[in-house]
């Protein structure tokens, strides 16, 4: 065998120009394969950070919500919620998984800046800010996304956040200090003084909600949404800040408020409830224990409400849908490269078996069998894939390092914030060796058939060959 090698070695650089270019084809085969592989990482790892900051791993949800509560959540919500939160906290296992646990209420509405007599529908989050804070700086991965900070964390009890979208509309761009929004002409006849009559008596019935928005202090909108027994009520809240949501839709209708205020909103003096627990896992990797884990801890807990338990990929099919379409078009580079890689190799051996003819037919009249001469031609083959796939991976971790540390971003599609742009192959050991093996198995499978053709030659037929 070590025979063999030699000989190999020999043979390849008989040919350099030929070797080269053949090498230099694994080469650039390689370096593509993981340069998307990286690419595709960064989109999966951007994504899973995204949603582990804003939703958790997991949710603790009414079982109809998912399906039926996009129009009224309040309808689903969960009730003692928290006594689930202390089983999930007194839990030995979950205690070394979770990193946060919080309850969040979500609800519709209808915001209104009555100054400027504009409003929209928005869709509300009761929040507990200090967790949310918390839930933000999860960063499994390491990737260089800013942690901004939850600005209700510390502020008021009335205070509020809302997305850029929903400022610009309600036409708060100069109060909360938004850039790139278009020039507006004011209504002539629009004073902006009063209230509707409807909600002046809701306003009036639970104390002075509002300030006029040319008065000292933050900007503040009117919130009217249902309570949980259908009557409508309002709330009257101070704008801290316009925070750009992921999403340019969720952008358009986002309002989160402190949850105190949300359930007196929704609930009155009645007990409050919540329409989720958000958990947050240390790893994305003990996901599916921490899901097990967490519907016995909540069957026990609640065990007469009809709870469950949905992971992150399961409220956001949209992410799945991603990372099955960036799978696909990998498979479909792979596929592309390995039948370049094929035909590569295999054109460069049957040139060397038409060169090597009366070679072939001397060492076979000396003796050596024809499962020796496949053996031959096909360690040639590999030698060139694994060199080729070799090299591939030191060139895209060295290119890989420079493209990261330019500091280089992109929009994504639908995205309202731009996103870093990386390629993540250092540490993807199952990718890089996954590419490496199939690119070695082909450059020597293409190496096989020429190979084979050479052990079927005729000995005479070989030494007479011109």
């Amino acid at each position: 065998m070590k025979i063999d090698f030699r000989l190999a070695v020999r043979n390849l650089l008989r040919n350099r120009r030929r070797s080269l270019a053949t090498f230099l084809a694994l080469v650039i085969g390689t370096t593509s394969i993981l340069f998307f592989g990286g690419y595709r990482t960064n989109i999966e790892y951007s994504m899973i950070t995204a949603y582990a900051r804003e939703g958790g791993h997991l949710q603790v949800q009414h079982r109809d919500l998912f399906n039926y509560g996009s129009g009224d959540p309040t309808r689903y919500s969960i009730a003692d919620y928290e006594k689930i939160l202390q089983a999930i906290a007194a839990d030995p296992v979950l205690g070394q998984l979770v990193t946060v646990a919080t309850p969040t209420l979500q609800l519709g509405g209808i915001a209104s800046n009555f100054t400027e007599g504009v409003s929209r529908t928005v869709m509300g989050f009761g929040t507990v800010a200090s967790d949310r804070n918390r839930m933000r700086d999860w960063n499994e991965f390491g990737l260089p996304l800013h942690a901004e900070r939850f600005a209700l964390d510390g502020a008021p009890a009335d205070a509020a956040v809302i997305g850029v979208g929903v400022a610009r509309v309600l036409l708060l761009c100069d109060a909360l200090k938004i850039p790139d929004c278009p020039p507006r002409v004011k209504p002539a006849e629009s004073t902006g003084d009063d209230l509707p009559d409807d909600i002046a008596q809701l306003a009036a019935a639970s104390g002075p909600l509002r300030s006029a928005q040319t008065a000292v202090g933050p900007p503040r909108l009117d919130l009217l949404a249902s309570s949980a027994g259908g009557a409508p009520n309002v709330v009257s809240l101070s704008l801290v800040k316009a925070e750009r949501q992921g999403f340019k839709e969720l952008d358009e209708i986002f309002l989160s408020m402190q949850l105190p205020q949300a359930q007196r909103l929704v609930y009155g003096k009645a007990p409050p409830q919540a329409t989720a627990l958000m958990v947050q896992l240390r790893s994305t990797n003990d996901l599916a224990v921490a899901a097990q884990q967490l519907r016995a801890v909540v069957a026990a807990a609640a065990p007469d409400q009809p709870l469950d338990v949905l992971d992150f990929r399961q409220i956001n099919p949209f992410f799945v849908q991603t990372v099955q379409m960036f799978d696909t078009i990998f498979g479909f580079i792979f596929l592309l490269i390995g039948a370049i890689v094929l035909f590569t190799v295999g054109n460069t051996m049957t040139t060397a078996v038409m060169e090597r003819t009366v070679e072939i037919g001397t060492i076979r009249a000396l003796g050596v069998r024809r499962s020796g001469i496949r053996r031959l031609f096909v360690i040639e083959g590999m030698l060139l894939g694994v060199a080729g796939a070799v090299a591939g991976v030191v060139i895209s971790l060295l290119g890989a390092g420079l493209i990261n540390s330019l500091g280089l971003t992109w929009l994504p599609p639908g995205s309202g914030a731009r996103l870093p742009l990386l390629l993540v192959v250092w540490g993807e050991t199952t990718t890089i060796i996954g590419t490496m093996l199939g690119l070695i198995v082909i450059a020597g499978v293409s190496a096989w058939w020429p190979a084979f053709r050479a052990s079927r030659l005729v000995i005479v037929d070989a030494l007479r060959h011109a």
